[in-house]
Parts: structure tokens; C-alpha cells; sequence
């Protein structure tokens, strides 16, 4: 049982979750700054149109890459499973 194995898993698992939420947050980002200028150019403090398209993006964002981050945390399970006999032993 060695720790560099459970140190290389710990670093896969921040790396998927990491690559998940980018790309659940990015679109978002992009969509906020954009809102942003749009406020900052026409002097609009409205809240909603702050909010709205975000969250709207958000969740086409989620339903566009859910089929892609299921299979990603799927072939990562699948390889903690293959690993289970080596890191007992």
C-alpha cells in the first residue's frame, strides 16, 4: 500500500471536479461580463438582467454537457474500481 497512489488519485478527482465546474462556470462568466458592459454602457442596474441570463446559461450549459461530465465521472469510477486491488495490496 503505497501513498503515492492515493496521492495520484486525490489529484485526478481535483482534476475532474475542477474540469467539471469550468465548464458548468465559463459560459456563465463570459455571459456575465458581457451583461456587465451592456449595464456599465446603457446605465441599466437592473438585477434581473443581471441574473437571468446567467442562470439561464447555467443550466443550458448543464443539459449540453451532461451526457460529456457523466461519462468523465464514470470512467473515473470505473478506474478507482480497477485500482482497488492494487492499492490494497
Amino acid at each position: 500500500m503505497e501513498p503515492e497512489i492515493f496521492v495520484d488519485i486525490v489529484r485526478s478527482a481535483l482534476g475532474l471536479v475542477a474540469i467539471l465546474v469550468t465548464a458548468t462556470i465559463l459560459p456563465s462568466l463570459i455571459v456575465g461580463l458581457c451583461v456587465s458592459i451592456f449595464q456599465a454602457a446603457t446605465s441599466i442596474n437592473e438585477q434581473t438582467l443581471s441574473f437571468l441570463p446567467r442562470l439561464i446559461i447555467t443550466v443550458v450549459a448543464l443539459m449540453a454537457g451532461a451526457h460529456w461530465g457523466l461519462e468523465k465521472l464514470t470512467s473515473f469510477f470505473m478506474e478507482m474500481i480497477y485500482l482497488i486491488p492494487q492499492s490494497i495490496g
